[in-house]
């Protein structure tokens, strides 16, 4: 009887496991996308050097 709940315990820790995993893999989520990387065009129009 211990050994079938302890097996049981283990079954279900795996099952969460694996959804949490899933979870993670479908979030479209994707940070990198969206940084910044640098000032554009305009800020460069706008901060060039002599410009009032």
């Amino acid at each position: 009887m211990l050994a079938m709940q302890l097996l049981l315990r283990r079954l279900i820790e795996i099952a969460i496991e694996w959804n949490r995993r899933l979870d993670i893999a479908r979030d479209p989520y994707r940070p990198e996308l969206h940084y910044m990387r640098g000032p554009g065009p305009k800020w460069h129009a706008k901060h060039q050097r002599g410009a009032v």
